[in-house]
């Protein structure tokens, strides 16, 4: 993976065209390896290709289910992504609580979009299992500099 190499180099080097032009070089059977699908959504994503984003991500859910940081990045691109939004991210997120109970990091993005939701409740809830099978000093540190949690600002920093 030679060309997956010269892309993160580019891309360490500031140049996300350039990055982008090594992925395409890739071998038409390499172009799904969640490595470089992962790099794509990288680079999408830091340009604020949201659309583009959500391709790379949603074919990495289906290369790599088992990891989390597929449904994660999915999720996260799908809130910003032309006919996305935080319902559409919180529902593609929602089924990977159960494959992944003990990553902190969904049933934490689970509380931001229930909070952004107006569903406080269930924030909380969400709120409280990232604080369980996460470190808490981490998960609360995290919470009180996301502006999707400020409804419960006041809630964490009693923790």
């Amino acid at each position: 993976m030679h060309l997956l190499q010269a892309a993160q180099g580019w891309m360490g080097l500031g140049s996300l065209a350039d990055a982008l032009e090594e992925l395409r070089n890739i071998s038409q059977e390499n172009q799904r390896h969640p490595a470089v699908l992962e790099l794509r959504w990288i680079i999408h994503i830091q340009q604020e290709n949201w659309d583009a984003a959500l391709v790379a991500a949603t074919d990495l859910v289906a290369e790599a289910p088992d990891s989390a940081n597929s449904w994660l990045h999915r999720s996260y691109a799908l809130r910003r992504a032309t006919g996305g939004g935080v319902a559409q991210a919180r529902a593609a997120l929602e089924p990977a609580l159960e494959r992944f109970p003990k990553e902190p990091v969904i049933s934490y993005n689970l509380s931001c979009y229930a909070c952004q939701m107006k569903d406080l409740e269930v924030a909380r809830q969400w709120f409280q299992c990232a604080l369980k099978v996460g470190k808490k000093k981490e998960i609360k540190s995290m919470a009180l500099a996301d502006p999707d949690l400020e409804p419960l600002w006041e809630e964490i920093r009693q923790l």
